[in-house]
């Protein structure tokens, strides 16, 4: 019997890491000054195209702030700010097709807003009004998850769904850094990646699960690797560059179609806010120097560069924009004002298709009480 003269290998378990880590660069397409550094990653996109998007970002950074300030006012109930991540949800959602589905999280509502959601509508959602889950018909959106990371798992079984339909369509999930430490983060990449399943898969990691640093919750140098393990293709993308978070997207959404099944991609981002209004303070965890940092790479200065340097912005568009959207808010939350009380009768009413005995009984009593 032959010997084997092959000299054994030691495995360099550590070397392997590196190895796979190593393969996960950043895409940017626009620096922070607004030039352009990644001419071949450029997507394909109109002059107008690039305007209305800016539009978006700007109308958005606008809805932010009235909404912190309505929220500060006892006029709005939960709010998550969104100063810093527009690049990385309306790039995202302006890559999609109308009939594509989005399963927020409880920061996305700028996404579902830009996917048709009313305005009015997003206010009573964070009112906990039932009118405001109530989605019109056509608009391919479900209600914000509030359970960190369970619309992973809802992302898979939607794009299944799709794909069994013969849908050319996709579904796109959002989650935080935070959510990618969840079990339902990885059942939700594994189970879409099994079954080649449409899906898009964003992770938006702007750097603190409400006050816990990335750093700390996970020894993975990028959340982008985790889709090794998935045997899905992984990005991290400058997500404060709405050229890079509008090409990777599209370029997977071009792939879930194809029958080539999901993707995750790491947006790269930062919250300027608190994480929600609900008494956090950022000045706990996160220090002014990394703040002073964040800043200058914001994706609305960065963006208004590249589009002024174009000839395609200037301060009157951007002032007509602004005043538009203090307008529509306006009337937006005189709407939501308007809509009837919420009474206890209408949420049994309409969580059963058939209301069980024991809760018939309760509905006559609320309804009683109500009408004195």
């Amino acid at each position: 019997m032959a010997s084997n003269t092959k000299k054994a290998q030691k495995f360099d378990a550590k070397k392997s890491l590196e190895t796979v880590e190593e393969q996960f660069q950043t895409l940017q397409i626009l620096n922070e000054e607004g030039e352009v550094v990644n001419e071949a990653a450029m997507p394909e996109l109109s002059d107008e195209q690039l305007q209305e998007l800016m539009r978006r970002m700007v109308y958005t950074r606008i809805l932010d702030q009235r909404s912190i300030s309505l929220n500060r006012q006892g006029r709005l109930g939960f709010y998550a700010p969104t100063a810093g991540q527009e690049a990385s949800q309306l790039a995202s959602q302006f890559a999609l097709e109308k009939e594509d589905f989005i399963l927020p999280g409880y920061r996305d509502v700028p996404q579902l807003i830009w996917h048709g959601l009313p305005l009015y509508q997003a206010f009573l959602f964070s009112r906990g009004h039932f009118q405001g889950n109530q989605i019109p018909e056509g608009v391919n959106v479900i209600s914000p998850q509030i359970i960190i990371g369970a619309q992973y798992v809802q992302a898979a079984g939607v794009a299944l769904g799709m794909k069994k339909n013969g849908s050319k369509s996709v579904a796109i999930t959002y989650t935080g850094d935070g959510g990618a430490s969840q079990g339902d983060f990885y059942e939700g990449i594994n189970f879409a990646g099994a079954f080649k399943a449409p899906a898009i898969f964003i992770v938006q990691n702007n750097r603190f699960a409400i006050s816990t640093p990335v750093e700390k919750q996970s020894a993975a140098k990028t959340v982008a690797q985790k889709a090794v393990a998935a045997g899905i293709p992984g990005i991290q993308v400058d997500g404060m560059d709405p050229l890079a978070v509008y090409a990777a997207v599209r370029e997977a959404r071009e792939r879930a179609v194809n029958g080539e099944g999901p993707t995750l991609i790491e947006t790269l981002t930062y919250r300027y806010g608190p994480h929600t209004m609900a008494g956090d303070d950022p000045t706990r965890y996160r220090t002014s120097e990394l703040d002073n940092e964040w800043e200058k790479k914001d994706p609305l200065v960065r963006f208004r560069k590249f589009l002024e340097n174009k000839g395609l912005w200037n301060e009157e568009k951007e002032n007509e924009v602004i005043e538009k959207a203090k307008e529509e808010i306006k009337e937006a939350i005189k709407k939501a004002d308007a809509a009837p009380k919420q009474k206890v009768t209408d949420l049994m009413s309409i969580m059963f298709e058939e209301m069980p005995q024991n809760l018939k009984e309760q509905y006559e009593i609320y309804k009683a009480k109500e009408s004195k």
